[in-house]
């Protein structure tokens, strides 16, 4: 199939997360991205590991990242190396970049220089907290970031310290807010055949990723939220019966709902149930009393009640129960990438679905410098 991307030339010089997964996505819709590296040991992504595990001398959290790709070598200090990757910008339809504010000013390849070289280039950049401002200078990092967001005190209960998320949820939602504006300059580009100037941050996407309970913090008197006292809870702001329960036998989660059916469906009664103004008000007491009744049904029997009444619960898997279940494998969410040395790493796919097909591709995460003779062939010997 023709994706729709194909044609484009992507620069990264990103590294780490939120830039080089933004890249990921434009390369499953079609793109070729090609990675500017630094010969030898390559962007430092290549040495940050999960759980230590490492495929043919890279971590595999560089290769889950960077399928797909290409990658170019160059020593962006030496006069010489600094020219070619000139004439590739020339040929770029995209540039991305996640250095520390003043790192590509030095270099020559800011938006301003770049465009003197290609004047239809998208010029992407990813920062910590802006390229100006008294945060400017501290390290974009995505625990940092959900600290320094209040992110972290919105999970747990009230017992616990702050709580981060077990991913890298900031870089995450980071890239998906860079692919979104690069593919938006695209098309302002199609209509005035200009170059355009896109920029996110860490801290701006950490603030989007909350923007429904900041407007209630910004709209109930700055009141600091309270999460609840019993564990399993959603959320600080919200009502019961939102969590995760124990059951005889494992866990379940309960979205929002009609409480009141609940409580009947569990032989509860109350007026606590009854009136959806109290659901909030008395939270704890309502979340205590629905997790000692529901400590006494099988989760399977309790899924079956609940979903058989409109209301909305899940059964709690973990991974392994997750990967061996119907619905995971109805989503054809994973794929095979074939290795360097032949061997193959199982991962997920791309998430889109474009024209009733699924992107799949098996390209594995390039070596440093691998692709440097195909690109000065295809595009530096004219």
């Amino acid at each position: 199939m023709n994706k729709p991307l194909e044609g484009l030339i992507v620069l990264e010089f990103s590294q780490f997360m939120a830039g080089p997964t933004a890249g990921l996505r434009l390369a499953d819709l079609g793109a070729r991205v090609i990675k500017i590296e630094r010969p030898g040991t390559g962007e430092s992504g290549r040495q940050i590991a999960i759980k230590n595990i490492f495929v043919d001398d890279s971590s595999l959290v560089f290769h889950t990242i960077n399928r797909n790709k290409e990658s170019f070598a160059a020593d962006l200090k030496n006069p010489e190396d600094l020219a070619v990757i000139k004439k590739l910008v020339k040929k770029a339809d995209v540039i991305t970049h996640n250095f520390r504010p003043g790192i590509m000013e030095k270099l020559g390849l800011d938006y301003e220089n770049v465009q003197q070289i290609n004047d239809r280039i998208i010029y992407a950049l990813v920062t910590g907290y802006g390229k100006e401002g008294p945060w400017a200078k501290k390290p974009g990092q995505d625990l940092l970031v959900q600290s320094i967001s209040g992110l972290t005190w919105l999970s747990g209960s009230e017992g616990d310290g702050p709580v981060p998320f077990g991913l890298a949820v900031i870089d995450m939602y980071c890239a998906t807010h860079l692919t979104q504006g690069i593919l938006a300059a695209l098309l302002k580009r199609a209509k005035t055949n200009r170059s355009v100037l896109v920029e996110v941050s860490l801290l701006e996407s950490a603030l989007d990723m909350q923007f429904e309970v900041l407007t209630t913090y910004l709209n109930d008197g700055n009141k600091l939220p309270q999460r609840s006292k019993v564990r399993g809870a959603g959320h600080a702001y919200l009502s019961a019966p939102y969590g995760v329960y124990k059951t005889k036998n494992s866990y379940i989660a309960l979205a929002m709902g009609d409480v009141n059916k609940m409580a009947q469906l569990l032989g509860l009664e109350g007026t606590h149930y009854q009136e959806p103004s109290k659901w909030f008000a008395s939270r704890d007491q309502i979340l205590d009393e629905l997790g000692r009744s529901i400590g006494q049904w099988d989760t399977q029997e309790l899924e079956k009640l609940f979903e058989g009444n409109g209301l909305w619960c899940a059964a709690v898997s973990n991974y392994e129960q997750f990967f061996a279940s119907e619905g995971l494998e109805k989503s054809s969410m994973l794929q095979d990438v074939m290795l360097q040395d032949g061997g193959s790493l199982q991962t997920t796919r791309s998430v889109f679905h474009i024209d009733g097909h699924y992107l799949f591709s098996d390209k594995p995460a390039p070596r440093v410098g691998q692709h440097n003779q195909i690109i000065v062939n295809d595009y530096l010997n004219d």
